[in-house]
């Protein structure tokens, strides 16, 4: 964090000179004898970046959620670069980088499997959403979408921890202080009727750059030159205070890209910030704009909120705010209905499990993030059928089917996890009442394992019996002949038995014709 005010001592690298004009004015330049940031906890492939910029005559900044991190004592997920060198001056000067953006250019610079992202100045606020199927790299965190072809261009890299040989920086030219992408760009922001940004497309200057991010605590640049913090909007003294606040006029913002307020949600989960009392007032009365950003995106932003180790608490937040009812219908109408129900307890119980997960560094799914978030819309589905019908595979398919058109109304759940969310829910009736042998067909099924967790919090929580799950976990730590012993006891009735399977009406065989009478 911050430290006490101390004498000034002379730094061994000179750093480049503030910026003149009417930001300067509001400029805190925090020396490194007043922070905490230490170099031997920024990663040495982004200092490395940090350097060669530097050397080649270019500002160098670490800038957004890792400078915050590393305020608060915590370890950042990855590190971005903020520079005023143009992305292809970045790619000259990297032969192990590469340019990804169409809209506003970025540098990714690849060390084996850590990737060192390097962005322009820019002029203007937020990032591009109209014309984009997902969302663009996020200035908050530096989380940006997957590249689809990453593995390939990161294995064709070298893989070593040296850097290629520097080729000699361009001769530096003086440039206007924003410039637009190309030709095409000049107009540089265009909104549409509620105030929402649809293209953006300027570099800029530091001083400008600041003004795109979205919370103070995240708008923290670390300048390699004298390892100083570069502070505009009084940041840090918002990371020291744990205060989440927007920069500029909330409402303003909020409109400008939506996704900001599902961000705010999701850093007072992740941080434990609170948030601003301007900032929050302005929440719930606009989460209906919500509505007005492309199903894909909120799919990759639903996946920041549950997927990253804080789901439980960023469900309270979502509740609490009233984004949930914005986000999930459905889902936010059935926990009104049903408060503190044995559902709800399933949910989070599961959310705590996923956080664990990914705490442990071990997998998680989206399949299984559904799973939970859309159990009780899929019960209520399945309950307005008659009891005798609730076992029935037609009816649980049927449920899931039209919980999750329900949900797709605000997100785009791809394929691949709406059918594997049917497909857990379908294994139920066959976990809770397996048949002699026929059970260990189950175990090669390639969504059991999500199944049988579903299962154990099922069990957990009174919905499904507690001695079948047992079994089923006895099951997966015996012998292959073993196992063939417990089966054959299940089929003899000897095995544990759940409650009684609920069976559909059979239609009556057709008899067939007798021979002809004989006269």
């Amino acid at each position: 964090m911050l430290k006490p005010k101390a004498p000034k001592v002379k730094e061994l690298n000179a750093p480049l000179a503030p910026p003149a004009g009417p930001a300067a004015a509001t400029l805190r330049i925090i020396p490194r004898s007043e922070h905490s940031i230490s170099r031997s906890h920024i990663s040495a492939n982004a200092l490395r970046v940090l350097y060669r910029l530097h050397e080649a005559g270019f500002q160098a900044f670490l800038v957004g959620g890792c400078v915050r991190d590393l305020l608060l004592g915590l370890e950042p997920k990855d590190f971005d670069v903020a520079t005023d060198a143009l992305p292809e001056e970045v790619r000259r000067l990297f032969r192990n980088s590469r340019l990804v953006g169409r809209r506003f250019r970025l540098a990714h610079v690849f060390f084996g499997r850590e990737i060192i992202e390097v962005a322009t100045f820019r002029a203007t606020s937020a990032p591009s959403q109209g014309e984009e199927p997902l969302a663009d790299a996020d200035p908050e965190d530096g989380e940006a979408p997957e590249l689809d072809d990453a593995t390939d261009e990161i294995e064709a890299l070298d893989q070593t921890d040296e850097l290629p040989a520097v080729e000699a920086p361009p001769a530096r030219v003086a440039r206007p202080a924003a410039r637009a992408q190309n030709a095409d760009d000049f107009e540089d922001r265009h909104v549409d009727a509620a105030g929402r940004i649809l293209r953006d497309n300027v570099y800029g200057t530091i001083e400008e750059d600041v003004w795109r991010r979205d919370f103070t605590a995240n708008a923290l640049y670390y300048n390699i030159a004298d390892f100083s913090i570069w502070d505009y909007v009084d940041g840090a003294r918002d990371v020291e205070a744990r205060r989440l606040r927007l920069i500029g006029d909330p409402e303003t913002r909020f409109r400008e890209d939506p996704v900001r307020l599902l961000r705010a949600a999701r850093f007072e989960a992740k941080l434990g910030f609170h948030l601003d009392p301007a900032t929050a007032r302005q929440i719930e009365p606009l989460r209906d704009l919500l509505g007005s950003v492309p199903p894909a995106r909120l799919f990759d932003e639903t996946l920041k909120l549950f997927l990253t180790g804080h789901g439980a608490k960023s469900f309270g937040v979502l509740r609490r705010r009233g984004l949930l009812a914005a986000l999930l219908p459905t889902v936010d109408a059935y926990y009104d209905s049903h408060p503190d129900s044995v559902v709800e307890k399933l949910l989070m119980q599961g959310l705590v499990n996923t956080d664990a997960r990914v705490v442990a560094d071990k997998p998680v799914t989206p399949t299984f993030l559904f799973a939970l978030l859309l159990y009780g819309p899929i019960a209520q589905h399945i309950e307005a059928a008659p009891p005798s019908r609730w076992h029935e595979l037609a009816t649980i398919l049927d449920a899931c089917d039209r919980a999750t058109r329900e949900a797709q109304t605000r997100i785009a759940i791809p394929k691949r996890f709406s059918l594997g969310v049917r497909e857990m829910f379908a294994l139920q009736p066959r976990l809770e009442h397996p048949r002699g042998r026929r059970a260990l067909r189950v175990l090669e099924h390639p969504r059991f394992r999500a199944a049988y967790d579903l299962l154990l919090l099922r069990a957990e929580n009174g919905l499904a019996p507690e001695a079948m799950a047992k079994w089923w976990t006895r099951l997966q730590e015996v012998s292959v002949e073993e196992r063939g012993r417990m089966a054959d006891a299940l089929g003899q009735g000897t095995g544990p038995q759940g409650p009684p399977r609920s069976r559909g009406r059979r239609r009556p065989r057709r008899r067939r014709p007798g021979p002809p009478a004989h006269s």
